[in-house]
């Protein structure tokens, strides 16, 4: 069987590769349909096609000119248009989406006469399904012969808020960024977080306003005897606000404003004590799954799918948005040894088990053999 897997703008590398190879692993050809990914490394290739057929021109653009957006828009729908025609990789027996970046536009711009999957990363709550981008997302994902949602919070969301028909949607969930404990552990951190010692917890990824930083900064002001380290590239959020509020807490802040590459993550994680995730909103977060291999313990916010997970032990859920019970809690894991190793071994229990890719592959291949006999 060959499966396409396809995300133009390249907007989850780490997933696409890891599912990817996943699915080459269990017997399957596998093309990934992408564009280049400008900010650091990606996973290697590890038994699958890349073809890199996407937004090649603007990848080479200056992320913050006025000409890119424009420019990427025209390429996109250029080379939808060519991907249509099977100018673009084999002729494959299932196409499964990852990200549609214009989805009123790629709604009538998928290839015809083969089975389409697409996988729901984002949805939203049951109620809010009438606003003009989800009305675009719910038209493609119509257009769908199968829907992947990764969590069952997700799945309820496909079905009661976008109406997509129940017998479409599977869950699948999540699996582990497992991939960056392969990493060489000898790389160092980040040169702006050099010479911390004591406990460490962790805020990295993409610093954006629904990921609540200002909340994690809030519930932490009063924290003694450990540091927070903020690092990742902001988006939509006033840094100066943030720092601001790091100004005035008791203990260590340090906020690293930047893109970090994969050996620095793996860095950050296997040297924080704890992993926080004070998100406002979220369907699931990369940055979950990246801990839970390295065995983390993880605080996060009651949100999306997050205590599905949760659920198995593998973290401790706070209310989204409330400071004093996020305090509450990074205060008492840092004070108990035990209860830390307790959260991170079912976060590696939850890692090697339902949520290993070994599991989400076969899941995914038995999805892709009903939709071709059909």
């Amino acid at each position: 069987m060959l499966v396409q897997i396809v995300d133009p703008p390249a907007y989850t590398p780490p997933y696409d590769r890891s599912l990817a190879a996943a699915l080459a692993s269990a017997g399957a050809q596998v093309e990934l349909l992408t564009g280049p990914f400008v900010h650091g490394t990606v996973p290697p290739a590890d038994g699958f096609d890349v073809i890199e057929a996407f937004q090649r021109r603007s990848a080479g653009i200056d992320p913050g000119s006025r000409a890119r957006r424009p420019l990427r828009a025209a390429e996109h729908i250029a080379d939808m248009l060519r991907w249509r025609a099977r100018g673009i990789g084999s002729e494959a027996d299932v196409v499964h989406v990852q990200w549609a970046p214009v989805p009123s536009i790629d709604a009538r711009l998928l290839p015809h006469r083969r089975p389409l999957v697409a996988t729901a990363h984002e949805t939203y709550p049951v109620d809010r399904w009438s606003a003009p981008r989800a009305r675009a997302l719910q038209k493609l994902l119509l257009r769908m012969d199968a829907v992947t949602a990764l969590s069952e919070h997700g799945a309820r969301s496909l079905r009661e808020g976008a109406g997509i028909p129940a017998e479409r949607v599977r869950v699948i969930p999540h699996g582990p960024l497992d991939y960056l404990t392969h990493l060489p552990d000898d790389a160092p951190l980040p040169a702006e977080l050099a010479g911390a010692d004591g406990r460490v917890v962790l805020f990295f990824g993409l610093i954006r306003p629904y990921k609540g930083p200002e909340v994690l900064l809030e519930a932490f002001r009063a924290i003694e005897g450990a540091e927070l380290w903020i690092v990742g590239r902001p988006l939509g959020v006033d840094l100066s606000a943030l720092q601001a509020l790091a100004s005035v807490s008791k203990s260590t802040v340090r906020i690293v404003p930047r893109f970090v590459d994969d050996r620095e993550v793996s860095a950050l994680l296997r040297r924080a004590d704890l992993v926080v995730l004070p998100y406002r909103e979220a369907e699931q977060s990369g940055v979950l799954y990246a801990a839970l291999p390295f065995g983390k313990a993880i605080v996060m916010s009651d949100v999306g799918g997050f205590g599905e997970l949760a659920a198995r032990g593998a973290g401790r859920l706070v209310p989204p948005g409330d400071a004093a019970a996020l305090h509450d809690a990074i205060a008492a894991l840092l004070a108990d040894d035990d209860e830390r190793r307790r959260l991170g071994e079912a976060a590696l229990a939850a890692s090697s088990g339902p949520y290993s890719w070994e599991s989400i592959a076969r899941s995914h291949l038995e999805l892709y053999a009903e939709l071709t006999s059909r």
